[in-house]
């Protein structure tokens, strides 16, 4: 067993003689080659585009650019709905928030923009 370079998981195994697997985050790599892993781990940062091609970042203020149904509600959320201090995170969507009258939202990047 190898530890995963990318997580630090212990429990890597033996895919091929020259390359190891991670259980935990699917990553794989060759264990004489543990410069190219730091790289490739490095290069791979959550980058999160709003609809308009910006980055955005954790902290950042957001406007809703379209019409967004919710389950359980009445109405949906309105365009030009002004959401701030959002939090970045893994996933489809990829956007943790409060909305003011709906409360805490889950929502995907590509429906809003940087205020």
């Amino acid at each position: 067993m190898q530890k995963c370079p990318s997580c630090d998981c212990p429990y890597g195994y033996a895919v091929s003689d020259d390359l190891y697997n991670c259980p935990e985050c699917s990553f794989e790599w060759n264990p004489n080659d543990t410069e190219t892993a730091k790289n490739e781990e490095s290069s791979e940062e959550n980058i999160v585009i709003d609809a308009n091609g910006n980055p955005l970042q954790d902290g950042d203020d957001v406007v809703i650019v379209k019409d967004l149904p919710v389950k359980g509600a009445p109405k949906p959320i309105k365009a030009g709905t002004k959401v701030k201090n959002i939090r970045i995170t893994d996933g489809d969507h990829n956007i943790d928030c409060k909305i003011t009258g709906f409360g805490s939202m889950a929502l995907k990047s590509e429906f809003v923009k940087k205020a």
